[in-house]
């Protein structure tokens, strides 16, 4: 709805590769252009921020529209104030306005999750914030989210474009278990977050001890394991290949994200133990 909202066909919007995948689908299947500012893979084992390429792709395709995604998924990057507050000023500077996807919020292990939006009030007016009870909660069946525009033009903007596709309804069941989750759902959130953290120690002590040639990206935020296989010297058909048809795992090839992911795979560890060990044992068998 952003993208009808505020481009028009054939306009380019940014984004940062290698990202959530729908976000380069829904730019392509209404007939705009992808322009990403890849991120860089540092010596840190981190992906950070090429600033300098990002203000010039804004320029050089006079772009509009950003897709932030802070916690970013699927690199587990929480983006820190000093990171946030030089995209926000280069942004305001062009007169770019920024889709903030923080659907991640509630899974932050280091560093502190902020809110694009509240860190400037000349961000705010720029901001279209999407949060969700789904990832949290397990609620992605309710079709349920958050959308939150201070901006009183763009949010405008925004709802005609969503009067426009007909979507003047949300789901009963999905309302009530957003209000119930954000409620009611503390408890359970803290026993899940407790749970989360374990299987993600779990996964790094597994990598390094057990899958040679495979590296983990350290991870601030998300509970979307980042692992690179770049070190098995395998093609992207390869490893495909090996992970669907001989480990029998369905697993997001990184190539799906952006040319920038291919020899990446990406994990979910929101799951039970006994099936995450499981996936990670057949891929130790594999390789």
């Amino acid at each position: 709805m952003a993208v009808q909202a505020f481009t028009q066909p054939g306009d380019a919007v940014l984004l940062q590769l290698p990202v959530y995948y729908p976000f380069s689908e829904v730019i392509v299947d209404n007939d705009r252009k992808v322009v990403s500012n890849t991120l860089l893979l540092g010596e840190d084992g981190k992906y950070h921020i090429d600033f300098d390429d990002f203000e010039q792709k804004i320029v050089t395709n006079q772009i509009h529209l950003f897709f932030l995604c802070n916690p970013h998924n699927p690199v587990g990057r929480v983006w820190t104030a000093e990171e946030l507050t030089r995209l926000g000023d280069i942004c305001v500077k062009h007169g770019v306005i920024v889709v903030s996807d923080e659907i991640h919020q509630d899974f932050v292990w280091e560093g502190k999750h902020l809110v694009f939006a509240n860190l400037k009030p000349e961000f705010a007016d720029i901001s279209i914030t999407c949060t969700s009870p789904s990832k949290t909660f397990n609620l992605a069946s309710m079709l349920i989210s958050n959308i939150l525009i201070p901006n009183r033009n763009l949010r405008h903007r925004f709802k005609k474009a969503v009067c426009g596709a007909g979507m003047s309804q949300l789901s009963v069941l999905g309302l009530v278990a957003c209000e119930a989750a954000y409620q009611n759902g503390e408890q359970w959130y803290q026993a899940m977050h407790a749970y989360v953290v374990e299987n993600i120690a779990f996964a790094q002590n597994f990598v390094k001890q057990r899958l040679s040639g495979v590296h983990m990206i350290p991870l601030e935020g998300t509970y979307l394991l980042w692992l690179d296989f770049r070190g098995l010297g395998l093609s992207v058909e390869e490893l495909d290949r090996r992970i669907i048809h001989e480990a029998k795992l369905w697993l997001d090839s990184g190539h799906i994200f952006g040319k920038c992911g291919e020899g990446f795979q990406r994990i979910n560890a929101a799951c039970p133990r006994s099936v995450l060990r499981e996936a990670l044992e057949r891929i130790e068998r594999i390789i």
